[in-house]
């Protein structure tokens, strides 16, 4: 079954990413940035597909700085990729649907 993407912050971090048992990719974002938005649908459409073997998340960055900060998030969106609660892969920008894809099959 697949799920859509979940919106998790600071005080949901540690459960939601890194004491899950699927890999989770954090989409750390903030509602004024335009490249978030454009992003947005592809991450949508990557979760219908692969949303069985892997969790996709949202951390909007201006209402919780610390999961951010603590994984030196300098720039939005940035995407992490997470595996057995470390950080795998990191994906700044934006970026086609295919690089999405093809980080995703490198971790599963």
């Amino acid at each position: 079954m697949a799920e859509g993407v979940m919106d998790i912050d600071d005080s949901s971090f540690e459960a939601e990413v890194l004491q899950s048992e699927k890999p989770v990719l954090v989409d750390f974002w903030a509602p004024w940035c335009g490249p978030c938005k454009a992003i947005g649908p592809a991450i949508e459409e990557l979760a219908g597909t692969f949303g069985n073997k892997i969790k996709f998340t949202k951390c909007n960055v201006d209402d919780n700085p610390l999961s951010p900060g603590k994984y030196g998030v300098r720039a939005i969106p940035t995407l992490i990729f997470f595996k057995e609660g470390k950080d795998v892969e990191q994906i700044t920008g934006m970026v086609a649907k295919s690089k999405l894809e093809d980080a995703i099959n490198k971790i599963l």
